[in-house]
């Protein structure tokens, strides 16, 4: 990206209230059993315009594939929705999988996101599949899943590329352009801006936060899945950090599963559902979210239980209190510039009664 004296702001964001951070959202599209698709994107339309309203700073949407629980396989299509129907707030992919798409493909999408919303659109990039590896290969048509993974950082040049519209000549794609995209800016009569999306590399180990270091890039963490990496791989971001044009300081986010509610037992019993569905994914059974119901009446087998008593560990659930304590409390350890908070339950209306009630918790404004 040319160097850009807005382009920070973009990246970082302002903490309200008394929030530790900026706080952000990253969203699946739950489907619970007895539920639709259509369900699940109502509410995160919903999502999308109370936290705008609530001045949290941006919404992300991660590719899944293959998993009837997630409706979120195609984030550059529910982007676009979003964007119909918000303002203010960032949208952006939480990822998208660079090795499940040709680079050019994301260049022309996310250049339309950005001509229907511009100044407000992200583009984080993971290396992992989003799925299994029989699904992955038939994404990217060829029986080896981990092809493309291993020439990630080709990959990731070639986008960028793209979306600058800057390939030297005598290059076999200097003549191939992402539309919309600068190359209308040249044009003879162009005016379109030559802007395109910050990137940011999406990782849950130490090798995206190495590169998105090396390269000047903002840096978003799984911890939601892989906690006892977070330190480690925030460090490693840290220390490896050049700067860039696109940004001057390292900036890292971490996605955070939370669920607040008015009922603490409601808490345990969506987690325990949680747990459940977690359960059913591990061991290739993936289904709707299940109901708290369906939780309750399942035989947890003792390996079962040690998995969902490890993985529910790292879920900040409870009362607004509680969440609110577990969030400053993690910021404190990881040094973190943004939390982005993942919330699951098996009805819309708890999702976002759960971002509600951690927005009144800190005291965030009202529109």
């Amino acid at each position: 990206m040319a160097a850009d004296e807005s382009a920070p702001d973009e990246i970082r964001g302002t903490a309200h209230g008394t929030a530790p951070t900026p706080l952000s959202v990253l969203d699946l599209v739950t489907v619970g059993s007895g539920r639709t698709a259509t369900d699940a994107l109502r509410t995160s339309v919903d999502l999308a315009r109370f936290t705008e309203s609530r001045g949290f700073h941006r919404y992300w949407v991660a590719e899944h594939h293959s998993m009837p629980g997630v409706a979120s396989s195609s984030p550059a299509v529910i982007l676009a929705h979003l964007a119909a129907h918000t303002d203010r707030i960032r949208l952006g992919s939480g990822g998208v999988m660079l090795p499940n798409h040709a680079p050019l493909v994301i260049a022309e999408q996310f250049g339309t996101l950005e001509a229907f919303a511009p100044g407000r659109i992200d583009l984080g990039l993971g290396r992992a599949p989003g799925t299994d590896g029989a699904t992955a290969a038939a994404l990217r048509r060829t029986d080896n899943p981990h092809e493309g993974a291993d020439d990630f950082p080709e990959q990731l040049a070639e986008l960028t590329r793209f979306l600058d519209d800057d390939f030297p000549d005598g290059h076999p794609y200097r003549r191939i352009h992402a539309v919309p995209g600068p190359v209308q800016a040249t044009a003879p009569g162009g005016v379109q801006s030559r802007h395109r999306p910050p990137v940011w590399l999406l990782g849950s180990s130490g090798f995206s936060a190495r590169l998105a270091g090396l390269l000047g890039l903002p840096f978003a963490f799984a911890h939601h899945f892989s906690a006892q990496n977070t330190v480690p791989a925030l460090d490693l971001y840290r220390e490896s950090f050049r700067p860039s044009e696109a940004l001057a300081q390292p900036y890292a986010l971490i996605g955070v599963s939370v669920l607040a509610t008015d009922d603490e037992r409601e808490a345990r019993r969506q987690t325990r559902a949680m747990g459940l569905n977690m359960v059913r994914l591990r061991t290739g059974r993936p289904g709707l979210f299940p109901s708290p119901e369906e939780a309750e009446a399942h035989v947890f087998s003792e390996l079962e239980r040690e998995f969902v008593g490890s993985w529910t560990t790292n879920i900040i659930h409870g009362s607004a209190d509680e969440v609110r304590t577990g969030l400053d409390d993690l910021h404190k350890r990881t040094g973190a510039d943004e939390l982005m908070l993942t919330s699951h339950a098996h009805r819309g209306e708890l999702r976002l009664r759960s971002y509600e009630l951690v927005a009144d918790a800190y005291g965030l404004p009202t529109a």
